[in-house]
């Protein structure tokens, strides 16, 4: 039988307060926890309260009652004085439950600004340099005199980033021409690979509100790196992770549909804050990007082999493209806010002589599932499943990669024989 594993509730901060501190601090980071498990207890004592008076209170009721039948008046003074009695509990009922409610948002607040535990598999380690090489795949092309994706996309006219300023403002892109289609290209060939893998097709709303971005992990942790729309409680989707985790909210989903495995296309838009200097120029790092996203929902006893899956689906886009990469465990110390265990998918951008990240593969296991009320049916017992995601992959990074992987001397750029048929044509080349 599984034994499902408990994350980040209330129960477990006040019954094992030492153990939520010890997995969080393989983040290496420093969480208060004293504080909230302070705030569990007084909650705790609260509620035993409130119960005590509410049971006290109902025996009240039943002595009120009897002592009206038995009466011949209904000014007795024992019915007066067990009436007051009766106005003292409600009273007494009615604060303790304010305290309650007070307590109780307290409490929520601060759990959710606590991530997901790290898995007991993870590389331990403070950042990224403790980040394992897990293998390799495909011949890296180097060469001197390589230039850049923004290089070739300006000599091919494929976009324009200087005119998109005067749309919008910096870090935006307008494609052009064939930059345009081998986006669209991308797009419907990653779309068909995955849904040929039996993943069904979504396309979700770009704008998620603020219930849907914090079941996922993104509030209230990520608000300054997410567009917000002032008028209404609606954001600018940062990932399609987002929209698919809320698409089951408060559901229990039957077991016999498990897994449900989600590709959904879809523009992304975030701020990059604290990115800024960094990726300044091309389709690295931009406020608006398009991605094809993986995401699946299944039983918490299949989620291991699950993230396996999931890894390896993304990996097939690259390999079908023929572009070199590597896999990386992520360590403890990397670990993105919702996830405990991820699998990097770095691809070679022979410009920079360096893999750059084009796709994470994470388990979340019950972390955004408890956030949004999503369970199943485990022997007969509600239980919060597992969720999945994984870039399948970003698509303005994988366009890079192309443009850097099979450029030519003569100046064209080499389509990957699997997208020819998408593209039209075996070769980018000057008008």
């Amino acid at each position: 039988m599984y034994k499902k594993k408990r994350v980040l509730d209330q129960k477990l901060i006040r019954e094992n307060p030492k153990s939520v501190e010890e997995n969080l601090s393989l983040r290496g980071k420093l969480y208060d926890i004293p504080q909230i498990h302070k705030l569990t207890i007084n909650k705790k004592e609260i509620d035993v309260e409130i119960s005590d008076l509410q049971s006290e209170s109902k025996k009240l009721s039943k002595l009120i009652g009897q002592e009206i039948s038995k009466s011949q008046s209904n000014n007795s003074e024992e019915l007066i004085n067990l009436k007051k009695k009766g106005n003292e509990y409600r009273n007494k009922i009615s604060k303790l439950e304010e305290r309650q409610r007070i307590l109780e948002q307290e409490i929520n607040s601060q759990i959710l600004n606590l991530p997901n535990f790290p898995s007991k598999d993870a590389p331990i380690g403070k950042d990224e340099s403790h980040n394992i090489e897990v293998k390799t795949w495909g011949d890296p092309l180097k060469k001197e005199d390589l230039k850049s994706h923004w290089e070739i996309g300006e000599s091919l006219n494929l976009f324009d980033s200087i005119k998109s300023t005067k749309i919008s403002k910096s870090r935006f892109i307008t494609l052009i021409g064939n930059g345009a289609k081998l986006e669209r290209a991308l797009i419907n060939f990653m779309l068909d690979m995955h849904t040929k893998n039996g993943y069904l097709e979504l396309i979700p709303p770009a704008l998620v509100n603020s219930e849907s971005l914090t079941g996922s992990g993104q509030l209230p942790k990520f608000s300054n790196e997410s567009f917000k729309c002032s008028n209404d409680d609606l954001w600018l989707s940062p990932t399609a992770e987002v929209p698919l985790t809320a698409f089951h909210k408060n559901e229990i989903i039957d077991p016999k549909r498990l897994p449900i495995k989600y590709v959904a296309y879809s523009p992304c838009f975030r701020r990059e804050a604290g990115s800024y200097g960094r990726d300044t120029r091309g389709l690295i790092r931009l406020h608006q990007f398009n991605k094809v996203e993986l995401y699946w929902f299944c039983d918490p006893s299949e989620s291991i082999e699950a993230h396996k899956k999931i890894t390896s689906d993304a990996e097939n886009i690259l390999r079908q493209l023929n572009l070199p990469y590597r896999i990386v465990d992520i360590c403890t110390g990397d670990l993105g806010f919702s996830s405990s265990r991820t699998f990097d998918l770095e691809v070679w951008l022979p410009s920079s002589k360096c893999y750059r990240e084009i796709s994470s593969c994470s388990n979340c296991l019950d972390f955004q599932a408890r956030r949004s009320s999503i369970r199943t049916k485990i022997e007969k017992k509600n239980t919060y499943l597992h969720t999945l995601n994984g870039s399948g992959l970003a698509i303005g990074r994988t366009m890079a990669a192309i443009l850097e992987n099979g450029q030519q001397t003569d100046g064209s750029v080499k389509i990957p024989d699997a997208l020819v048929p998408y593209f039209g044509s075996n070769f980018l080349k000057t008008a």
